[in-house]
């Protein structure tokens, strides 16, 4: 957060307003600056994640470069003007020359900090999206069997790796249509907290009458369902344990935010709220790291080591683990094991997050 006090809390409008105003060739380096000038106070820094999207293609563009309006509206026109018949219409198109154009992205975020925290920062969910001519307008060797295939090309790669002619862009959009477009992380932490202990004690009553029933050798048993579970409305949602181990931890030198982007979903459906986050690292591992057969604890620990030099962050390994991609779980317990027996030592802050996760995990 920059020494001047913030004037201005990012809303929808006022961010798209700012990402209209970006000139495509100089929307990269602009971006953090044009946001830190509309919202005076903030000091705003831009991330990307390599993950792939395109939206549904959205114009027709002819063989000499006119744009013939927008997709739906031209095949249903062309259609209609047909009776109907997707085997004219495949035949009209398929030497005509016609291409579709359609947007193609990646994630990005800006990040700003409000205070010392681990959870004091603002994150915006942004799409980077270039317009691409994709390919034509049917599939040149297949006839459509319905309309809908027109509506949804699959004959056309869009491999990430694959170069389609670029249009326009990049332009920068704010995403989070489930609700996260725009986050103060530690307000968003103590609404998740709120909420789920609103949905159990919601469901205390009904709890209080549920039995678990065990068949077993010596016959049935029934054990109440809260006797089977005494913390069950004691429990701390996973998003809250992330940032609550990152405080306690090594990592609690270095801003999360530097390291870690977060995939936040808030919304309703069918009458209940559902809000959580599924974190996304900004660097990642060249490997994953597996437990192995016969691998020793020792030589675990050295991959460990290995990742968060790689990362360049302590306990790095750890987060990564309760992603559950990059590092298995079952490195943590066994990790866990050997500092139980004393065969390898952590920090020993580290240490005890570790043995908490050994003893009730948590994953995203």
């Amino acid at each position: 957060m920059s020494e001047e006090k913030p004037v201005r809390l990012p809303d929808p409008a006022s961010v798209e307003t700012v990402l209209a105003s970006l000139e495509a060739q100089a929307a990269d380096a602009e971006l953090a600056p044009a946001l830190n000038k509309a919202f005076p106070g903030f000091a705003f820094t831009v991330a990307t994640i390599d993950d792939f999207y395109w939206r549904s293609p959205h114009a027709v563009v002819a063989a000499d470069g006119t744009r013939c309006g927008d997709h739906r509206a031209w095949v249903e026109r062309e259609l209609a003007e047909l009776g109907g018949d997707l085997t004219a219409f495949w035949n009209r198109h398929r030497q005509a020359g016609e291409k579709f154009a359609e947007w193609r992205g990646t994630s990005a975020f800006a990040f700003a900090p409000t205070g010392p925290g681990v959870a004091d920062f603002l994150q915006l969910s942004l799409g980077r999206e270039i317009e691409v001519l994709a390919g034509p307008v049917v599939d040149l060797d297949y006839c459509p069997r319905n309309v809908d295939d027109l509506f949804e090309p699959t004959w056309v790669s869009r491999d990430s790796a694959i170069e389609a002619q670029p249009l326009a862009g990049p332009v920068y959009r704010l995403g989070g249509r489930a609700g996260g477009g725009i986050v103060h992380m530690r307000s968003f932490l103590a609404r998740r907290a709120r909420i789920d202990k609103e949905q159990r004690e919601a469901s205390r009553p009904e709890l209080e009458n549920r039995f678990i029933r065990e068949v077993g050798p010596d016959g049935t048993r029934d054990t109440a369902f809260l006797d089977a579970n005494p913390d069950w409305f004691d429990f701390v949602p996973r998003e809250n344990r992330f940032f609550a181990d990152w405080e306690r931890s090594s990592a609690c030198g270095h801003r999360i935010f530097d390291h870690w982007a977060f995939d936040i979903h808030d919304f309703e459906d069918r009458g209940r709220r559902e809000i959580g986050f599924i974190p996304r690292p900004l660097k990642m591992p060249a490997g994953k790291l597996a437990l192995g057969v016969n691998i020793s604890v020792h030589r675990l620990m050295e991959r460990t080591e290995a990742i968060d030099a790689e990362i360049g962050l302590p306990f790095a390994w750890f987060f990564l683990m309760t992603h559950g991609h990059w590092v298995d779980p079952d490195v943590g317990d066994a990790i866990a094991d050997g500092l139980r027996a004393g065969r390898v030592r952590l920090p020993d802050r580290d240490a005890a997050v570790l043995l908490v996760w050994a003893d009730k995990k948590y994953l995203f």
